[in-house]
């Protein structure tokens, strides 16, 4: 059975380890992002360092999940002092669960204050392709996918919610998906 990627990936306002109100707020909200990731039905899995190291996500361990890598148009910081994005890499039974989760709880909730954490770059924030049941995506494959998406738009290889395919690669309905349109998904940390 295919499963759904999904990669996100925004650029903060300032690094993880600043320890303005902000900046903890954003990465505190993404600590029960990621929990509530583990528990949402539909949810298979998703990309997490061996070990957790706050703003370390360059030159982590990710296990089957590869190098840790980012879009060619991020131009900040590589250090656990510097980084200053958030990125997330999960798989998922189908669309709808997706929806689901990016929609409803607190991942809306973040959705909601993603305007206070990102900077408005211009740039898809997320991506989904399918992949055959079994696989890992990498960090390299959601950036190819996500960089994809930006040059060349939806494609069955790298799509959005508002334009869905199905793992056969024709376009889905919105049944598939729940409602098109509304804003895009935002990030939860990488936990590095």
């Amino acid at each position: 059975m295919p499963r759904l990627a999904l990669y996100t990936f925004g650029v903060l306002k300032s690094p993880l380890s600043d320890p303005a109100g902000l900046t903890r707020e954003f990465y505190e909200h993404g600590e029960a992002v990621h929990r509530a990731f583990d528990r949402h039905p539909g949810h298979v899995a998703r990309a997490e360092v061996a070990e957790h190291s706050r703003g370390a996500l360059f030159g982590a361990d990710w296990g089957d999940w590869g190098e840790f890598a980012v879009p060619a148009w991020y131009g900040k910081g590589r250090t656990a002092e510097t980084t200053a994005l958030a990125a997330s890499l999960s798989l998922w039974t189908g669309l709808r669960p997706a929806f689901d989760f990016v929609y409803t709880g607190l991942h809306r909730a973040a959705l909601n204050r993603r305007h206070d954490w990102f900077e408005r770059t211009g740039r898809p924030a997320y991506v989904f392709w399918w992949v055959t049941d079994g696989t890992v995506p990498t960090w390299q494959d959601g950036v190819a996918r996500l960089e994809h998406l930006d040059d060349r738009g939806p494609e069955p290889c790298a799509f959005t919610f508002r334009h869905p395919f199905d793992p056969a690669g024709a376009p889905a309905g919105s049944e598939d998906a729940g409602p098109v349109g509304g804003p895009s998904p935002s990030h939860a940390p990488a936990r590095g």
